[in-house]
């Protein structure tokens, strides 16, 4: 191929210095140069008042050469585990991270005026184990929605692991098909939570354990144990043991049998207290000595009465979460942890 000439690349070769000295122009006399002092104002620092470090290889290629690393004071070095509560009951959630030693993460959470849920992280959870502790009792549909505006938040701020701490299962009673015509509630908020980005679930004393089989995903349930007896109570104190308690007609009948048998005391005790009306009239009418309940559910002043008494499941379900965490078994020997003391 031709070269190109041009008369603009022919005169800046001739106004370099190379093309001048061979054309034999005579170039500006050594003194005639101009120096420059640079003046020193500060020796060079680092921020963190450290000072410069330059990594030295030993000429070796397969020597990596390490760059200083300095670590910031502030910050925890038990920051993987993290716990954050939606609204739903966030005393619960205050209890279990007390138990753990641990802050409740920082979330924004808010309502806006059409009853939209806005979920916004205030700290960083990239790399995190992650526990969001949402019963969904009533209102169920909010407090279902918010958990998986939650669970959605920590998957795209990339954590580890996100882990749904639901100490009641809303929806959990419609696990079956009794009638024609009719939806498995249970199985599709299963689906829910899954889609939404859930790694595991944790959750206490299910309405019935195969209701677990729904989830597509790890599933610890922690549960009560329920000693069935049969035999005469005459004389004798009788204790009834259900999962929930909601308008309490069932739990309310069966203590009226045991009154007519003889029984001398009957007891009620159950997980979850709902108690939808008319729970409180049947439960405070003198049928029982005393009402055992967990706070599973956050009671409001007015749905509370003298023989009602309340057990919290914060260390219950804050060792399992540790457990969960430290990649432990949540069965001691062959009982399940739940066995074991709530205090």
């Amino acid at each position: 191929m031709p070269l190109c000439f041009s008369p603009a690349s022919s005169a800046a070769a001739a106004a370099s210095p190379l093309a001048a000295g061979s054309r034999g122009i005579r170039r500006r006399p050594s003194s005639a140069l101009t120096v420059v002092r640079c003046k020193k104002i500060d020796s060079l620092r680092a921020i963190n008042g450290a000072p410069p470090c330059v990594p030295v290889s030993d000429g070796s290629l397969l020597t990596p050469v390490t760059l200083p690393v300095f670590r910031d004071a502030n910050i925890r070095s038990d920051t993987r585990l993290r716990i954050f509560s939606g609204t739903a009951n966030p005393s619960l959630s205050q209890e279990i991270a007390s138990y753990l030693g641990l802050e409740l993460g920082k979330i924004n959470i808010k309502r806006f005026a059409d009853g939209e849920i806005y979920v916004q992280l205030q700290e960083s959870v990239r790399g995190c184990d992650v526990f969001l502790v949402q019963p969904t009792c009533p209102p169920a549909n909010e407090n279902l929605m918010e958990l998986l505006i939650m669970i959605d938040a920590c998957r795209r701020a990339s954590a580890k692991n996100i882990t749904a701490v639901i100490p009641y299962f809303g929806y959990a009673r419609a696990d079956r098909k009794s009638q024609g015509r009719e939806s498995i509630a249970a199985k599709l908020v299963a689906n829910m939570i899954t889609e939404a980005g859930a790694n595991r679930v944790l959750v206490c004393d299910l309405h019935s354990s195969q209701a677990m089989g729904y989830f597509d995903i790890p599933v610890d349930h922690v549960y009560g144990q329920v000693m069935n007896l049969i035999g005469d109570v005459r004389g004798k104190v009788a204790v009834m043991m259900d999962d929930m308690i909601d308008t309490a007609g069932t739990i309310a009948k069966g203590a009226e049998l045991l009154h007519q048998e003889g029984a001398r005391e009957v007891y009620a005790c159950c997980t979850h207290a709902v108690f939808s009306p008319p729970a409180i009239e049947r439960l405070s009418s003198g049928l029982f000595q005393e009402v055992i309940i967990t706070n599973t559910i956050p009671l409001k002043e007015e749905k509370t009465f003298p023989q009602l008494t309340i057990l919290s499941v914060a260390n219950l379900l804050g060792e399992t979460i540790w457990r969960v965490h430290d990649d432990c078994s949540v069965t001691v020997g062959n009982e399940p942890y739940s066995s074991l003391d709530i205090d």
